[in-house]
């Protein structure tokens, strides 16, 4: 007998939340390293769970060294959305949920034409590209600080063992 399908929506009892979370999370670490043994690949993942607490896994190779093949391969792509979020400033992401919102208002909805919805969708995505592309780019910069961090506490640990 089949198991019935889950309707994904949020979970609103708390701790029923968290046990799903722990589940799926430990589900999803597991296939990760099934896809790393399986086909031989580098496979890299990050969690971070709503109390913002981060879980990590990577196969064979270094988490680092993962994320520094990430980041030199789309490196370029990574630049160019730099460049967009720099032309976007900060009102104008303000402007855009104005808009979103003066167009979405319950007496307004009737007189919104497809077009236009259409439009605030194209918008919405490009804030969003951009945004994301934001937050790529620091946690590159926290891995690049986390390795010099690293290096160092190494050549610490190196002098400390030689006395």
């Amino acid at each position: 007998m089949g198991r019935k399908k889950l309707e994904i929506k949020p979970i609103e009892n708390k701790s029923s939340r968290q046990v799903t979370f722990s589940k799926r999370r430990n589900g999803l670490i597991e296939k990760a390293r099934q896809l790393s043994v399986l086909c031989d690949a580098s496979v890299a993942l990050l969690v971070v769970s709503a109390s913002r607490k981060l879980y990590s896994f990577s196969s064979g190779d270094n988490l680092v060294k993962i994320l520094d093949r990430y980041g030199k391969q789309h490196g370029d792509d990574l630049k160019a959305l730099d460049r967009q979020s720099k032309a976007l400033d900060c009102g104008s992401h303000h402007e855009l949920l104005e808009l979103v919102e003066s167009k979405l208002e319950e007496s307004n909805v009737d007189n919104v034409s497809v077009g236009s919805l259409v439009q605030l969708e194209e918008h919405l995505e490009n804030a969003l590209s951009v945004t994301r592309a934001r937050k790529t780019e620091l946690m590159l910069k926290l891995v690049e600080n986390l390795k010099e961090k690293e290096k160092l506490l190494e050549e610490e640990n190196h002098v400390l063992a030689s006395q």
